[in-house]
């Protein structure tokens, strides 16, 4: 009996650690959204996502080019093969960043323009939906989760303290999230 306790516990504590894992994982994806989101300064994220075509591939701007930060509202794009210059070009206008680039020749520059208080506001809002679908994520991994514990048919006293675990890592995981959104709205708020 005392065996299959111990495997039973370890059984979820596996459990437990996978759920931790996905919450954790869904963090670093709302993160990584959130840079996405330019608050008015200059992030080589923000071109996260471009795909140049090179030789007849889609190939991430990161992998063609490196990525500076010449002053606070800039970047600067120098790309390893200067005859690329035109298809970057084209790649930042398809993905309508609202930033024009211009090409000098040697490298391409994107300005970041003034944010107004009308797009900040927009951008808090986007942000705060970002927010929201990883709280919806987080609260699908808890519901799996519980549909796993329960299915397991452990002894009702297991059960809900198993339940009551995984409560307690999405409270702690929303609360992340809130923190985030929190610091993002004040990073895109600031003037």
């Amino acid at each position: 009996m005392i065996k299959y306790i111990k495997e039973r516990e370890g059984i979820m504590e596996t459990v437990i650690k996978k759920c931790e894992e996905k919450m954790n994982s869904t963090i670093a994806s709302i993160e990584n959204k959130f840079t996405t989101v330019r608050a008015g300064r200059a992030n080589p994220a923000m071109l996260d996502g471009i795909n140049v075509e090179y030789y007849g591939v889609e190939t991430p701007i990161k992998q063609l080019a490196n990525i500076s930060i010449p002053e606070a509202r800039q970047l600067m794009i120098k790309p390893f093969d200067k005859s690329l210059l035109k298809e970057i070009e084209k790649a930042i206008y398809a993905a309508d960043l609202g930033m024009s680039p211009n090409n000098n020749g040697e490298v391409v520059f994107l300005t970041i323009p003034e944010l107004t208080e009308e797009t900040r506001k927009s951008y808090v809002k986007q942000v705060k939906d970002m927010a929201e679908e990883a709280r919806i994520a987080l609260r699908n991994i808890r519901q799996d989760f519980n549909n796993m514990i329960k299915k397991d048919e452990l002894p009702e006293d297991e059960e809900k303290r198993n339940l009551e675990i995984v409560q307690k890592l999405i409270d702690k995981y929303n609360q992340i999230v809130e923190d985030k959104f929190k610091e993002k709205e004040k990073e895109l708020l600031s003037i």
